[in-house]
C-alpha cells in the first residue's frame, strides 16, 4: 500500500531545521517540503516586483532554505507544482497565508518561536478580516484559527494564542525544536566569555521603524564598561548595522554576522535583545535578559525544556492525527488520555520494580 504523504511548509533556516527534525521521526510517511508561499495574485505580484525579498516568501530566505533541502536530499515540492499530488497532512510554521493545498487537507501548525508585538494595526487587520500578512510582521502568526491542531512552546503561549482567538482545545503544549534543550550549549568552544551580548532584530528590513542608534547606546549603558558582543540578525543589512555600531559603541565591541548564537548566549553574562526568540535561550540558561517585550511575560512564555523531546512530541501528534478520523480537538483529547494512561502504567511499573528490588544491609 502506498505511503501517506505529508507536506512540510518551511521558511527561515530555523523553521526549515525544525520541520526537518520532525520529518525524520516519521519514516513511515512520504515527506515533502515547500518554501512558504502564496498563490493570491497580489502576493505573486509583490514577489515578482521584488518587494518581498526580505521575507520568507522570496530572496535569500528562500534560497537558503532550498539549499538546505538539496544538501539533505529532501524532496522539494515548491507550491505543490513539482509533484502535483494530494497530501494527507500539511505541517505549517506560518498561517499568515494559507494556500489551497494546505487548507484542503488536515493541517497542523507548529510554533517556530516568538511572534512580533501585537500592535493597534495588527488588531485592526484582524478585526476587519483583511489578509493577516498586512500586519507587516509575524504578530498574527498562529492566530488564524484555521488549522486543526496547534503545537505551541509553553502553557504561556497556549494562553496567548487563546486570547488571540484560537480555540483553546486546538492547542497542545509540545515544546519547539531548537529551543527545548538550552543546557546543551553550555559545553562549547566559542572563543569569548563573560561579555554583554546584544542580539539585534530585522525590524527595519521588515518595514517597521527603529531607532537603532538609541538601542546601541542603551546597550552600552547596560554593559557599563564590560565587553560588548553584537550578534546581528541574518536578515539585516550588515554594512549599515556595522557602521552604526562603530559610531555608537566602544571600539573594542565585537560584531558577528554569523556563528552559533546559542553558544554565544551560553557564554555571556547578560543578554540584550529587541524582538528576538533567542531571549528565551537566555531565560532558559538563567541569564539576566533585556527585551522590548515584558520580561516577566517572556518568562511565562519561555519554551518548555524537555531535553530535546519537542520534535518527537510533534511527530507523535502528526502520526496520530493523520490516521485519526475526527477533528483536531477530538484527537487531542484522545491523545492526552492515552498519555495519562501511559504515565500511570510507567508509574505502576516503577513501583513494582522498587518493591521487587532486594535491600542489602
Amino acid at each position: 500500500m502506498a505511503k501517506k504523504k505529508i507536506l512540510f511548509i518551511i521558511g527561515s533556516v530555523n523553521q526549515t531545521s525544525q520541520m526537518h527534525q520532525i520529518s525524520e521521526l516519521l519514516p513511515e510517511y512520504d515527506c515533502y517540503f515547500s518554501q512558504f508561499y502564496g498563490n493570491h495574485p497580489v502576493v505573486r505580484a509583490m514577489i515578482n516586483m521584488g518587494t518581498m525579498e526580505n521575507t520568507i516568501l522570496s530572496g535569500h530566505f528562500k534560497k537558503t532554505s532550498e539549499d538546505y533541502l538539496a544538501k539533505h536530499g529532501l524532496k522539494n515540492d515548491y507550491r505543490g507544482l513539482v509533484y502535483k499530488q494530494h497530501y494527507d497532512l500539511a505541517v505549517i510554521c506560518n498561517d499568515l497565508i494559507m494556500p489551497k493545498e494546505v487548507t484542503s487537507t488536515k493541517m497542523i501548525w507548529v510554533q517556530e518561536g516568538m511572534v512580533d508585538p501585537v500592535t493597534l494595526w495588527s488588531k485592526i487587520v484582524k478585526a476587519i478580516k483583511i489578509p493577516r500578512y498586512f500586519a507587516m510582521g509575524t504578530s498574527l502568526n498562529g492566530s488564524s484559527n484555521l488549522y486543526h491542531i496547534g503545537c505551541v512552546a509553553s502553557e504561556g503561549y497556549k494562553n496567548f494564542f487563546t486570547k488571540m482567538g484560537v480555540d483553546r482545545d486546538k492547542l497542545t503544549v509540545t515544546g519547539i525544536p531548537n529551543f527545548d534543550d538550552a543546557k546543551q550549549y553550555l559545553d562549547n568552544d566559542f572563543e569569548h566569555k563573560d561579555y554583554v551580548m546584544v542580539a539585534t532584530s530585522d525590524i527595519r528590513e521588515t518595514f517597521r521603524w527603529e531607532n537603532r542608534k538609541k538601542f546601541i547606546k542603551e546597550a552600552v549603558k547596560i554593559a557599563n564598561g564590560r565587553q560588548l558582543l553584537f550578534k546581528l540578525h541574518p536578515n539585516e543589512k550588515y554594512d549599515r548595522a556595522l557602521k552604526e555600531i562603530r559610531e555608537c559603541a566602544p571600539p573594542n565591541a565585537l560584531v558577528y554576522q554569523k556563528g552559533n548564537t546559542n553558544e554565544m548566549i551560553a557564554n555571556c553574562q547578560e543578554l540584550v535583545t529587541q524582538y528576538s526568540t533567542v531571549v528565551y535561550m537566555g531565560i532558559a540558561l538563567g541569564k539576566e535578559v533585556h527585551s522590548y517585550f515584558d520580561v516577566e511575560e517572556l518568562k511565562q512564555q519561555c519554551p518548555i525544556q524537555n531535553d530535546g523531546q519537542s520534535a518527537q512530541n510533534i511527530a507523535d501528534i502528526c502520526r496520530g492525527f493523520i490516521e485519526f478520523d475526527g477533528t483536531g480537538p477530538a484527537f487531542l483529547k484522545k491523545h492526552q488520555e492515552e498519555l495519562k494512561q501511559e504515565m500511570k502504567g510507567n508509574y505502576k511499573q516503577l513501583e513494582c520494580t522498587k518493591a521487587e528490588t532486594p535491600i542489602h544491609v
